[in-house]
């Protein structure tokens, strides 16, 4: 049933340069048992997504651009499964690469095959997801916390896991400790990692927010930050959640419903009349249309 076959090298990718590549139909084949550890090529059929995967938006656009590089230069890189007991194979890395080829119309992708057991999957996973080039300061604490909480990692064990100083390590887990809208504005791009460290060592939730608005407001440098904080700290500044002016019951009850749904800062101004207006910022057009077809 699983057949050998010769392609030639142009335009093909990776399984071009693969002297003999057996398309595997089934798990149960008399080659499936001989695939361990070796690249063939899969039906995509046979593979189910990793339930494990710490990553779960992928940029639609991005996707597209892959594909149409995938129809033009084949799968450069395989994507790494793992066999399981039936007819299936699931994911360990590549979904990315796997959801291009379905997307142009791939019957098959070239695979390593290996075996894993379910917690060597979820580190697996995360780990690949952490060494991510394009992952922000969030999603990065997120999948250190998860090896943590769930491979019962120490920081330590974790470091050397992630190839990382365990002070790094460290300063990313307490990035969790911020406000919740701030983390989100971390991860949308409004302010950077080192703002996030800064913001920190200010306790008070609601401490945190006003200074988190007046970085965005008057574009605080890094160091600007920290040293407002160190002076609010000190007490040298009065804290600005005392002069803040309150929103509308109504209004205040809603805002976080509303951040929630946009997974970006909503700011809410309102007069003394009770007219006001709604800001939704973006970070890129790709975000913009996000927010768009929310919108919608």
């Amino acid at each position: 049933m699983a057949k050998a076959t010769k392609k030639q090298a142009l335009g093909r990718g990776l399984s071009a340069l693969l002297k003999e590549t057996a398309e595997v139909n089934s798990a149960s084949d008399k080659n499936a048992d001989k695939v361990v550890g070796n690249i063939i090529e899969i039906d995509l059929k046979l593979i189910e997504v990793n339930p494990f995967q710490p990553r779960t938006y992928f940029d639609e656009e991005a996707l597209q651009e892959l594909a149409n590089s995938i129809r033009e230069l084949g799968v450069i890189q395989p994507i790494t499964v793992r066999k399981l007991a039936e007819d299936k194979f699931q994911l360990v890395s590549g979904e990315r690469r796997f959801r291009a080829s379905k997307l142009i119309g791939n019957k098959t992708v070239p695979a390593y095959i290996r075996i894993a057991n379910d917690q060597e999957m979820l580190e697996m996973a995360l780990v690949e997801n952490i060494q991510r080039k394009n992952l922000d300061p969030i999603e990065v604490a997120l999948s250190y916390q998860r090896l943590i909480d769930e491979i019962k990692l120490t920081q330590e064990q974790l470091s050397v896991r992630v190839g990382k100083k365990r002070s790094t390590v460290t300063n990313y887990l307490r990035l969790l400790k911020l406000d919740p809208i701030i983390q989100t504005g971390m991860r949308d791009g409004f302010i950077s990692m080192g703002h996030g460290r800064a913001l920190i060592n200010v306790e008070n939730f609601s401490d945190q927010l006003t200074i988190y608005k007046k970085i965005l407001k008057d574009k605080l440098s890094v160091r600007q930050t920290e040293d407002l904080v160190r002076n609010l700290k000190e007490g040298k500044v009065e804290k600005a959640s005392s002069n803040k002016k309150q929103l509308p019951p109504a209004i205040a009850d809603s805002l976080e419903g509303i951040t929630e749904f946009f997974s970006t800062k909503v700011d809410v101004s309102v007069n003394n009349r009770g007219k006001g207006k709604i800001s939704i910022p973006f970070n890129s057009i790709e975000d913009f249309n996000r927010i768009k077809k929310l919108l919608k």
